[in-house]
Formats: C-alpha cells, sequence, structure tokens
C-alpha cells in the first residue's frame, strides 16, 4: 500500500516527529511504501476561495506553490496519516493550509486511489484533540468517505515513551 503521511510538525525532532518515524517503520517493515511531506518545510499558500478549481479548473488549484507535490504523491496514495502537534486546540496552521487546499484535489470527489486514513495527534494535555479530531471525521471520514483507521494521541509523558512508540510501530505492521 502507499501511505503519505502529512507532519504538520516544524520540529524536526519533536514529538510528532518521532511518532511518525515509529509508525514509518512499522509500515516500512510490512512491505508499504511511506512518503512523508514535512509541510512545516513547504510554500504552500492557503485556500484563495477563488473558486478557479471548481469551475475552470476542473480540480486544479490556480495556485503554484508546493502544494503540488502534494497533489502529485496524493495520486498515488491509498492511505492518508495526518499528524501534528495540538496548537490552540486544533492541528497547526501550516498543516491546516494544506488540508484546506484539499478543496481542489477533492473535486469532483476524492482521489481514487485514496481510501483510508488515521491520524497522529500529540499534546501536552489529554483533553486538547477535539478541534484536530472535529475535522478529520467531518472532512476525511465522512466527506471523503475514507475508512478509520485509528487515531493515536500521545501526551504529557507519553510523548516519546517506548510503549507510545512501539504503538504506533505496531499500527504501522499491521497494515
Amino acid at each position: 500500500m502507499r501511505i503519505l503521511v502529512l507532519n504538520g510538525s516544524p520540529r524536526p525532532k519533536g514529538n510528532t516527529k518521532q511518532m511518525i518515524e515509529s509508525f514509518q517503520e512499522g509500515a516500512q517493515a510490512a512491505g508499504h511504501q511511506v512518503d512523508v511531506a514535512d509541510v512545516c518545510r513547504m510554500k504552500i499558500g492557503g485556500c484563495l476561495a477563488c473558486e478557479y478549481c471548481h469551475s475552470k479548473g476542473n480540480g486544479i488549484c490556480i495556485q503554484k506553490d508546493d502544494m503540488q507535490t502534494i497533489y502529485s504523491l496524493l495520486k498515488d496514495a491509498e492511505m492518508l496519516v495526518i499528524a501534528s502537534p495540538i496548537y490552540y486546540h486544533g492541528i497547526s496552521g501550516q498543516l491546516k493550509c494544506v488540508l484546506d487546499r484539499f478543496y481542489s484535489a477533492a473535486y469532483p470527489k476524492r482521489p481514487k486511489n485514496l481510501k483510508k486514513a488515521a491520524m497522529i495527534l500529540s499534546s501536552g494535555d489529554a483533553d486538547m484533540y477535539d478541534g484536530a479530531m472535529f475535522s478529520y471525521r467531518g472532512d476525511f471520514l465522512n466527506y471523503l468517505g475514507l475508512e478509520d483507521m485509528g487515531v493515536f494521541t500521545a501526551h504529557k509523558d507519553q510523548n516519546g515513551s517506548p510503549e507510545k512508540l512501539a504503538e504506533l510501530r505496531n499500527f504501522g505492521m499491521s497494515l
């Protein structure tokens, strides 16, 4: 299976990145191809709400930036993993720009190969996931009709713990 991970953490060695690496290790050990897009290192503008993609563009965004790389990876992806630290009760702003730009990628319907989704979240508090979960359920599971493969969270001392990293590695291996 081809898996696309959208890493919404600006920290190259942070908790979210550790969780992604453990998942990636397990998934690759199981024979899957995993592409990780570090969206905080990319130049991606927010959606302009210009409707070009839903009219003349026929699903192509008018903006030409690093989102083109993600669109290309998305074409072949069978599973999407959204990974982010929690900032102000939701995903990082950089990742939010990417998810808003899915507006064109999902027109007139979701990418043909994309069937599954999962989410990886890191925070300092166990009660901070509602905003991210609302978007995940509404935008990816319900609107795009993707199969929920699970939500994996870590907070406080769970971040970077051998148990949490093993859970993510095992998840990747189980796919």
